[in-house]
C-alpha cells in the first residue's frame, strides 16, 4: 500500500508523548498514529473504554472495599 505524508502542529508534550509510547510500543511515530486512528475509526478504542467501564461499575464494590481495607491496614501499623 502506498504511504502519504501528513503534517501536523501538536504542542511539545503531546509530540513527547506520542514519541515515547511509539517506541515503547517498537513502533515508529506513523505507524503508532496510524495504529490509534485505524482502532479509532473501527471503532476499537470507544469498545474497550465501554468495556472498561462497565467492568468498574460491575466491580466498583470489590475496589472499594480494598481500599477500605488499605485504609485501616495503614492506620494499624503506624501506630
Amino acid at each position: 500500500m502506498a504511504k502519504t505524508q501528513l503534517g501536523a502542529r501538536v504542542e511539545q508534550d503531546v509530540a513527547e508523548l506520542a514519541k515515547k509510547r511509539a517506541a515503547d510500543l517498537g513502533l515508529s511515530i506513523g505507524d503508532y498514529l496510524a495504529r490509534l486512528v485505524q482502532d479509532d475509526a473501527s471503532g476499537l478504542r470507544a469498545r474497550g473504554v465501554e468495556a472498561a467501564a462497565r467492568f468498574l461499575a460491575e466491580h466498583q464494590s470489590v475496589f472499594d472495599e480494598a481500599e477500605d481495607t488499605q485504609r485501616e491496614g495503614s492506620g494499624a501499623r503506624a501506630a
